[in-house]
């Protein structure tokens, strides 16, 4: 229910383009649903058992046929989720603040025509069946990718309000710090193909990566875009796979892609050094962390991170037609070509 995106649903549905142009919001937000209702569907058929999926949705606001309304795209798509078979698990609310002082809707001062300012979006997170049970293999794995005990005191909140919104934006190679933290702004001639990306931070995805996968697995994005989750999964020793049905954006694709070593190295850097910081004022403060992590040989809280393994370095080669391979740098041979 976003303008932006009518021509999209316009293609798929025929019901959604009767009902807009009919100015009908109840009927085309009903269309609409039902196109991405198949999408839920083919997740819960891809997904292994107990495999998650995580959804960034908001809301939307509209007029048509002179009534502004809002449009709760994340009930409605919970209910479509359910319908093909997800549980649905407590989700995340993402805080994105505005500071325009001009960013409350309707009439201002005066009551009974004024709205309230939508700044914040969801994360439903959603499960294939009970809990996934893990090999021998994949517990190594899970052990291995352990988050760190204050990350998981963060992470594990219901709002999210330290990750800031991105102008839609591109990351590139040189600007990797700032692609990890979501700040660079879309500019010059690919501006609005990017901002038809609905690209969220790279740290976003990063994070859901890290809570709810392990190393070695395999994340699937379904509305691919620039391949800002791929990048991250890369970045973060997962393998990826992303659908698009714009071909435009495959060339945004591969240039997002290529930042995925950089975008790596430097969150592993700033990881142990948040942790190095944590450590450390524990230790200042007479509660030293009673572990210790011998992979990074970093003090942690507990048990659990002892065998936590941050990803090493990575280079990054064509392999195909989309399609690209990361390598460990530690086992490349002397032929390869040096990384993007």
């Amino acid at each position: 229910m976003i303008a932006l995106w009518d021509e999209v649903f316009r293609a798929l549905s025929p019901a959604a383009a009767r009902a807009l142009d009919a100015e009908d919001a109840t009927a085309a937000f009903e269309a609409m649903h039902v196109e991405l209702d198949r999408v839920w569907a083919e997740l819960h058929r891809v997904l292994v058992a107990g495999g998650l999926a995580c959804v960034n949705i908001g809301d939307a606001t509209r007029t048509l046929d002179s009534r502004f309304q809002l449009h709760p795209n994340h009930a409605r798509a919970l209910m479509g989720a359910r319908r093909a078979g997800f549980d649905v698990l407590p989700d995340v609310l993402w805080r994105k603040p505005n500071n325009s002082p001009t960013k409350f809707m309707g009439s201002g001062m005066l009551p009974g025509g004024a709205y309230v300012t939508y700044e914040h979006e969801y994360v439903l997170i959603l499960r294939k069946g009970r809990k996934r049970r893990f090999s021998a293999d994949e517990r190594v794995r899970r052990r291995e990718s352990a988050y760190f005990w204050e990350e998981r005191n963060r992470w594990f909140s219901d709002l999210w309000s330290d990750l800031r919104g991105v102008g839609q934006s591109l990351p590139n190679a040189v600007q990797s710090t700032n692609a990890a933290r979501g700040t660079n702004a879309a500019r010059g001639p690919d501006a609005a193909l990017r901002k038809r990306s609905a690209a969220f931070p790279v740290a976003l995805a990063g994070r859901l990566i890290c809570m709810y996968s392990l190393k070695g697995d395999t994340v699937l994005d379904p509305f691919v875009g620039t391949g800002t989750t791929c990048a991250a999964a890369l970045a973060l020793g997962r393998s990826s796979v992303g659908v698009e049905i714009a071909p435009a954006l495959a060339p945004m694709f591969a240039a997002t892609l290529a930042t995925g070593p950089a975008l790596g190295r430097h969150w592993t850097a700033e990881r142990l050094d948040t942790h190095r910081a944590f450590a450390a004022t524990r230790s200042a403060e007479g509660r030293p962390l009673g572990h210790h992590n011998q992979p990074h040989d970093v003090p942690v809280m507990t048990r659990q991170e002892v065998s936590l393994r941050l990803p090493g370095p990575r280079t990054l080669h064509a392999t195909g037609p989309g399609r690209w391979e990361a390598r460990p740098v530690s086992s490349q041979p002397a032929s390869s070509p040096p990384a993007p």
